[in-house]
């Protein structure tokens, strides 16, 4: 088996690998954020200031979130464009 073609296959497990897990975090993040939601709804002892903060909070690390998934699909789209553009060198 040809040395590129084993590189290419462990970098689509690595990919598969990091959006399955990627994928858990954002579920577990959105649940949390949900039942923060309904605890800050029903905390009427948290004031106002306190309910915006956590609010920009989860705006922030949404945004983080979301950000560096586009960072790591930009890489393994490059990663992706060199081993085709190998494989095309290759075949010539």
């Amino acid at each position: 088996m040809d040395q590129k073609q084993i590189v290419k296959q462990m970098i689509d497990f690595h990919k598969t690998t990091f959006v399955n897990s990627f994928n858990a975090m954002v579920m577990l993040q959105d649940q949390t954020e949900k039942m923060l939601s309904t605890f800050m709804g029903q905390a009427t002892w948290i004031p106002e200031e306190g309910k915006n903060v956590l609010n920009q909070w989860m705006t922030t690390y949404k945004k983080a979130r979301d950000d560096y998934r586009k960072a790591v699909d930009e890489n393994f789209k490059r990663v992706d464009e060199f081993f085709s553009t190998a494989e095309k060198a290759k075949t010539k």
